[in-house]
């Protein structure tokens, strides 16, 4: 894989991970070892991806997450639990492709997915809070299925188009450090009005 080729894929393959990696760990190596969308001559460095044990423990656990990501509270645990996770399997997929590019390539395509992996779990983790936080039971399931909608989406097309795709990752992982910083503006804003609640509670007097 050309050091191009590489940055761009772990620029997308890290983004797409930060949301579901399992998910895009499962279709990119379901494409390699079938390879579907004639992908198998571009992403040789990504074949460890196509071994049949990683395809089924992730599609296990993708199915698992598919599941816990439409439960309220659940879905913000399960994020909780991922956010060493999900960086740390976005680089060490990226590892497993370094073919023949040399190790600086290798650690800057690790650095990069875990960075974009990291940007994208936390605006997910984020967005989930404020979601948990509604009254009504629906959002989080709309939006997990946008997100898994998305994720999908986004694998074919990184292993259709990975330049373009990348592209858009990086546009997307650049507006997001912008939005971010809003949305646990906004989480704190929900955790003090609870706070403020639990106080006049505790001051009520005991008739």
């Amino acid at each position: 894989m050309n050091p191009v080729l590489l940055l761009s894929t772990s620029l997308g393959f890290g983004a797409l991970s930060g949301v579901n990696l399992y998910l895009a760990t499962f279709l990119t190596g379901v494409a390699i070892r079938f390879n579907i969308l004639q992908v198998q001559d571009h992403f040789q460095g990504l074949e460890s991806l196509a071994n049949p044990w990683i395809i089924g423990i992730s599609g296990v656990i993708c199915a698992l997450e598919m599941v816990a990501d439409k439960i309220p509270v659940v879905d913000s645990v399960w994020d909780t639990v991922h956010t060493l996770i999900r960086p740390i399997g976005a680089m060490a997929a990226c590892l497993s492709s370094l073919g023949a590019v040399s190790t600086e390539w290798s650690v800057a395509a690790a650095l990069l997915a875990g960075m974009a992996s990291a940007t994208t779990h936390t605006a997910k983790m984020g967005t989930r809070l404020i979601a948990n936080a509604s009254p009504e039971p629906v959002s989080n399931a709309v939006l997990s299925v946008a997100e898994d909608a998305a994720v999908a989406t986004g694998t074919i097309l990184l292993l259709r188009y990975p330049y373009v795709t990348a592209s858009v990752c990086l546009a997307v992982l650049i507006a997001l450090w912008f939005i971010i910083p809003k949305i646990f503006c906004k989480i704190g804003g929900f955790l003090t009005v609870i706070k403020g609640g639990f106080s006049r509670k505790a001051q009520a007097p005991v008739l």
